[in-house]
């Protein structure tokens, strides 16, 4: 967004100037403890102390002072207009950012449904983040009952990543073949790739573990089928085991990348079979937020500004299209062409005899009498042929 941008660009500059003063800080400070070590020295060696300050020392002593105090005065200063950047910080969020989200809410949105509802999302998000206390404490201060069976799978599924993370496959590993059946039904490679990734771990040992790595070649047979080529080359590398697989073309076999691809992979069928998504629905729904916000808030002060009536006030429907990207999409969408808005549960697809399809809402607008003409061709129907549909 253009607004984290403004306010990046902002902050950039602070930690720039933070780093270019520290550095000069450094810098000046270890000169003048350099000048005055020097002329302390200098001092010592003039003979007794007891004999009073020549003139010319005292000058000297004079100068050092002044020359201290026009250092940490200039330093004083430039720190101060650090400050002055750290203000327009502040100053670039608030422009940027309105604070105030009340103009775009709902009234009555939350409810003690909705409040109970929202809960429940926040626990299964940090249930799937592995935050298990502070799940179980939310649930508490909440009033919520939430079944043991349902947090055991983000137990079970955050050890297999952690143990994932620092590079130990065998969790998932016994996770993928205890639920083998059920990883093919899906058409699902994870099994393949452990096995390929714990195949090319053995490779890295070099020739010392050349014979455990023919033994462990035995488990790509289920596999040969799918995934002949990429056996193929896993073989081919074991010639390379005295140079070092590093110092041979199959060198693309290390690539580090591959570890947190698994971990994706892992985490999207694991969902999977769970029927869950990959992504957490709150995340989603924060994200879209933040993208929609901004567009929202200007929308409401322009129908503020042009005392617009009855534009925006309804529940489930939005005053203009806000494009989330193709991220977001998750399911088809159906807009009406004759009212040009998105169908609902209250407004569903209706398809017409002839084969066009339009809203229910412009169905029933466009009934004469017992008949009903399509808008796109001369057809003439009865109003109740119309089947919904759904996508």
């Amino acid at each position: 967004m253009d607004q984290c941008v403004n306010v990046e660009r902002e902050l950039e500059k602070v930690l720039q100037k933070f780093a270019s003063y520290g550095q000069h800080c450094d810098r000046t400070l270890e000169e003048l403890i350099e000048y005055t070590s020097g002329l302390k020295q200098e001092i010592s060696q003039t003979g007794d102390r007891d004999v009073e300050f020549s003139g010319t020392l005292s000058l000297v002593l004079s100068q050092c002072c002044k020359r201290i105090k026009d250092t940490v005065q200039k330093l004083a200063s430039d720190h101060k207009d650090i400050h002055s950047s750290v203000s327009r910080v502040g100053k670039a969020i608030d422009k940027n950012f309105d604070s105030d989200i009340s103009s775009v809410g709902i009234e009555g949105c939350w409810q003690s449904e909705s409040q109970r509802i929202l809960s429940e999302v926040m626990v299964e998000h940090f249930f799937r983040q592995g935050m298990l206390d502070v799940a179980e404490e939310l649930c508490q201060e909440a009033g919520l009952c939430i079944d043991p069976s349902q947090k055991e799978p983000f137990v079970e599924l955050n050890r297999i990543l952690e143990a994932l993370r620092v590079r130990d496959l065998r969790p998932a590993l016994e996770w993928a073949v205890a639920n083998q059946e059920m990883l093919m039904a899906q058409k699902s490679s994870l099994e393949f790739k452990l096995h390929r990734l714990y195949f090319i771990s053995l490779l890295m040992g070099g020739t010392a573990n050349q014979k455990e790595a023919l033994q462990y070649a035995k488990n790509f047979q289920p596999f040969a089928v799918n995934h002949q080529k990429d056996i193929q080359v896993l073989m081919g590398s074991l010639v390379y085991l005295q140079q070092g697989i590093e110092n041979s073309p199959y060198v693309h076999l290390l690539d580090s990348n591959q570890w947190a691809d698994i971990c994706d992979i892992f985490t999207r069928d694991a969902c999977a079979l769970q029927g869950l998504s990959v992504e957490s629905p709150l995340s989603v729904s924060f994200s879209a937020g933040c993208v929609a916000l901004p567009a929202l808030i200007n929308i409401k002060a322009v129908i503020e500004q042009r005392q617009c009536t009855g534009v925006w006030n309804q529940k489930d429907e939005l005053p203009i299209e806000v494009e989330l990207g193709k991220k977001c999409w998750y399911h088809s969408v159906f807009a009406c062409p004759i009212l040009r808005q998105q169908t609902t549960d209250n407004n569903p697809p209706m398809k017409l005899v002839c084969g066009h399809i339009i809203s229910r809402d412009a169905l029933n607008k466009m009934i004469s009498g017992s008949k009903l003409k399509c808008p796109y061709c001369p057809m003439e129907q009865v109003p109740g042929d119309g089947k919904q549909i759904y996508f």
